[in-house]
């Protein structure tokens, strides 16, 4: 069956439903996958590191205090995901492992504010993390998570019960994780894996391997192909992370394959089709944060950032940048805040070389416009 074909099927698959920041276009910035980041300030009151320390690496940190100006929090357990709060100066770190979801900023405590139950096996656990289209009224967030039985959306207020909005998203021995974004016309997009059965991306009755698109309560949003379906794409296997920019009806996603990893775009109600980018040598793409000038991807296994550059077409232009190499270890999350700076977290704890600070959730300028901290 053709591609075409097996969506229009797709569309007509049921589920199970439970009560930017725009930058000038320019030339792509020049290669450099040497050196990390140089950090830059805002304001004086962080100090730069002492002048005798590397120019390219901030003074060692002494258990959880950290000196680099860039890093927002320390001690944290493997970050599944990050949502960045309104302002930009505090974000949303979910531990994939633990459940837990804090609010973190820099020069104060992290705050607990929910600790959702979680099965982390199979590359499962707390994975995907969006605010509310409507969080400046009602500050709700959702979570992508799995759990003894399947994968869910869930609804949280802090302090609150986690309240299931979607379920029966199958899980496996593997592919279990996900990643979510508010797309900006008030509904929730959830990129699912396959659970470790390529077939289930192709079976119309199946909630995994999909692009998923559903309102604030869990079902199909207004606009989707199919009113009565939340598949808006398929062909999914372990997606590490959803960006978009809104504005230009633009998203990408990230995937992990068996013989490749790859980026994405996604176009509702259409198949994914070809990677617009892929990796042969599997580097573990994960998180990823775009507006346009840019698609930032974490990079797990490599440990560090890819920028490529997409045209209004979304094809890429321009060289690709591969920066902030074995600088920060393990990167596993990444969000755009609203002032254009690059929120990431890190999975040293897991599988890594942890220093004593991790795990960590960082603040950077993006790397086109020279990857530099920022307070």
């Amino acid at each position: 069956m053709g591609m075409t074909a097996v969506l229009g099927t797709l569309l007509a698959g049921c589920a199970q439903f439970p009560d930017e920041h725009p930058r000038p276009w320019g030339d792509p910035p020049s290669l450099e996958p040497q050196a990390g980041p140089q950090p830059s300030f805002e304001n004086e009151s962080s100090p730069p590191p002492e002048s005798g320390s590397s120019p390219q690496q901030p003074n060692a940190p002494v258990g959880c205090e950290d000196p680099d100006p860039a890093v927002v929090a320390t001690c944290l357990d493997p970050v599944g995901a990050i949502a960045v709060l309104p302002g930009g100066q505090a974000a949303l770190v979910g531990e994939r492992a633990t459940g837990r979801v804090l609010r973190v900023q820099r020069g104060t405590k992290p705050v607990e504010l929910a600790r959702i139950p979680v099965d982390p096996s199979g590359g499962g656990g707390l994975t995907g993390l969006t605010l509310s289209p409507t969080y400046h009224e009602d500050e709700l967030f959702y979570a992508y998570v799995t759990t003894r039985s399947d994968n869910q959306v869930v609804r949280v207020a802090a302090g609150d019960r986690p309240k299931p909005v979607l379920t029966g998203i199958p899980k496996g021995s593997t592919g279990n994780a996900g990643a979510m974004l508010d797309d900006g016309q008030g509904s929730l997009l959830i990129a699912t894996g396959n659970a470790g059965n390529p077939a289930n991306a192709a079976n119309p009755q199946s909630l995994a391997g999909k692009v998923l698109r559903i309102d604030s309560s869990g079902k199909p949003a207004a606009g989707n192909p199919n009113p009565t379906s939340p598949v808006v794409a398929a062909g999914l296997t372990s997606p590490g992370g959803l960006c978009g920019t809104p504005a230009l009806g633009m998203y990408w996603v990230t995937d992990r394959s068996g013989g490749q990893d790859a980026l994405y775009r996604v176009r509702l109600g259409e198949p994914l089709g070809s990677p617009a980018w892929t990796w042969a040598e599997r580097p573990g793409v994960a998180g990823c944060a775009a507006d346009p000038a840019q698609v930032v991807v974490a990079l797990t296994d490599a440990a560090a950032l890819y920028t490529l550059h997409p045209a209004p077409d979304g094809s890429f232009t321009g060289q690709p940048t591969k920066v902030m190499e074995k600088t920060y270890g393990r990167f596993s999350a990444a969000a755009l805040g609203p002032d254009g700076l690059i929120w990431l977290g890190t999975a040293n704890k897991d599988g890594g070389q942890p220093i004593s600070s991790d795990d960590r959730a960082l603040r950077i300028e993006s790397p086109s416009a020279g990857s530099a901290g920022k307070d």
